[in-house]
């Protein structure tokens, strides 16, 4: 029987990935590319579209020649990565605008301004509570109106990646629906436009794509590509799923009530739900579609919580000849003598801002803090309040559907390899916790979709929970959760009054 491979491309920020997988999950040769910005001042962050195409191009052509002859093999070709930005094309496929990720933060005054005019549409009909491709359009509408008239789509980077590996024009030019969110301009509930966002933003929708599933085939491999790859002309390129939804699959978060905490850069709980309820009450969650028609993801992520613990190590951890797995793993040693609450000492640990409810003044802050602590006391109260930030989403996601019970988590990113911080968040949120067998669910995951939309994979519920399994359980401890739950009540108090706080030293130092 002929071998049936499947290739996974993750178009990240900082790095391309591509993986080629068989249909056991077994994932037989992987390559990295680097991406190349441009970061000319503060607030500007720009990757041109032609360099990060030829990124992946020579991450696909690496992990080709990786394999060899068994190249001929690969029957589908899918796509993950980045969720909010935008970029504008032209009728041809060229970029107009630049790649413009979250990190790209000039649209700013746009978005605060939508956010005041549209801000309950933006959460009852589109889904987030802050919106990335409204404001951008907007933005450069404004900023650079001769350019704007020669776009002819504003797309997602997947959808330029496709657009130019593929055979179809821009008229054609897709959007899988996992994407939608983060866009402000969709009615999620439906997976169509907002006329009524669209209308609001004065944007005709004609400039916006096709919005399709993650398992749907956009196009195939034009002639030129696939010479260039050393690949076969024609092959099905699927449009596969952000990199949120694409790790919810890979790691089988598939049935009603299944929870996921995803500890990494943008650290991120969501809950799998058959609907979208807005949470107008507290704006603690955001929707995302799945990759299952029809289903969602209630969420709710902390902007840079695994940054801001990157921050902390490099700032006050390091010193020379210390790694990075050295320097995680030395306070992984001494927090595990800490008890709950950290003798006395607290943190805010939203060092960009808060996403969920927004709020943009917010920073960082430790409190209460004495002659007695030490680098791992500061360090666990990061990690606490956190976790405090995440059991607040989870109170809500529970509130909004009463009728699931969350009763186990499983972990996933670099979070996952600390015991302390997983049996931490067993205990605040009185849930057991646990590993699973898999480090690559994003790009396991769109591999699925390529395998379903090919015909190769059947039920992709079915499919996701195959190759998926837990390994170690945390059980939560309840006297601990108790101690916990007092300065929860606390940090969310600090995180509302301390607002105008905040918003004077900000003040100030920009006088």
């Amino acid at each position: 029987m002929k071998e049936i491979l499947l290739m996974a491309v993750d178009l990240g920020t900082s790095f391309i990935k591509a993986g080629v997988y068989n249909t056991e999950s077994q994932c037989i040769a992987i390559e990295m590319e680097p991406v190349k910005d441009y970061r000319p001042k503060p607030g500007v962050f720009i990757q041109k579209g032609e360099e990060l195409l030829a990124s992946v191009i020579a991450c696909m052509k690496k992990v080709g020649e990786k394999i060899g002859d068994r190249k001929k093999n690969i029957a589908a070709i899918s796509f993950t990565g980045q969720m909010s930005g935008f970029m504008g094309v032209d009728k041809d496929w060229n970029d107009i605008t630049t790649w413009s990720c979250s990190l790209d933060s000039r649209y700013m005054p746009y978005a605060e301004r939508q956010m005041k005019e549209l801000k309950d549409e933006f959460l009852r009909v589109g889904g987030t509570n802050f919106p990335q491709m409204a404001p951008k359009v907007e933005w450069f509408r404004s900023e650079y109106p001769k350019e704007s008239e020669k776009i002819a789509k504003y797309l997602m980077i997947s959808g330029y990646v496709i657009g130019k590996l593929g055979d179809i024009s821009t008229e054609d030019a897709v959007m899988d629906r996992s994407f939608t969110e983060w866009t402000g301009l969709a009615d999620v509930q439906n997976d169509r436009w907002s006329d009524e966002i669209c209308d609001a933003i004065h944007l005709d929708q004609k400039y916006l794509p096709r919005i399709v599933n993650s398992n749907h085939i956009c196009a195939h491999l034009n002639k030129k590509m696939a010479a260039e790859l050393g690949f076969t002309e024609g092959i099905p390129l699927v449009s596969g799923a952000g990199d949120k939804v694409a790790g919810c699959l890979g790691a089988g978060i598939v049935d009603y009530g299944d929870t996921i905490f995803e500890a990494s850069s943008y650290g991120e709980v969501s809950t799998c739900v058959p609907e979208y309820r807005p949470d107008m009450e507290e704006r603690r969650l955001d929707v995302l579609p799945s990759a299952i028609p029809g289903d969602f993801y209630a969420t709710h992520f902390v902007a840079g919580s695994g940054i801001t613990l990157d921050w902390f190590m490099n700032t006050f951890v390091k010193h020379e000849g210390i790694t990075s797995k050295e320097m995680f793993a030395q306070m992984e040693e001494e927090m595990k003598n800490i008890p709950p609450g950290c003798d006395g000492l607290m943190a805010i640990g939203l060092l960009g801002g808060n996403s969920m409810p927004s709020d943009g003044a917010l920073r960082g802050m430790w409190m209460g803090y004495d002659w007695g602590h030490s680098k791992a006391h500061f360090y666990k109260a990061l990690i606490e309040s956190f976790t405090y930030d995440f059991t607040l989403c989870m109170n809500s996601i529970e509130r909004l559907y009463p009728e699931y019970t969350i009763d186990l988590v499983k972990i996933i990113g670099g979070g996952a390899k600390s015991p302390v911080w997983t049996q931490l968040s067993a205990d605040i949120q009185n849930k057991k916790y646990t590993t699973i067998n898999r480090d690559d669910v994003a790009m396991w995951g769109v591999s699925i979709l390529a395998g379903n939309a090919i015909g190769v994979f059947g039920d992709l519920k079915e499919t996701a929970k195959k190759f998926v399994s837990s390994k170690t359980i945390y059980t939560p401890d309840p006297e601990n959760g108790k101690r916990y739950y007092k300065y929860m009540s606390l940090y969310k108090k600090y995180v509302t009054e301390l607002h105008d706080f905040y918003k004077r030293i900000q003040d100030l130092a920009n006088e």
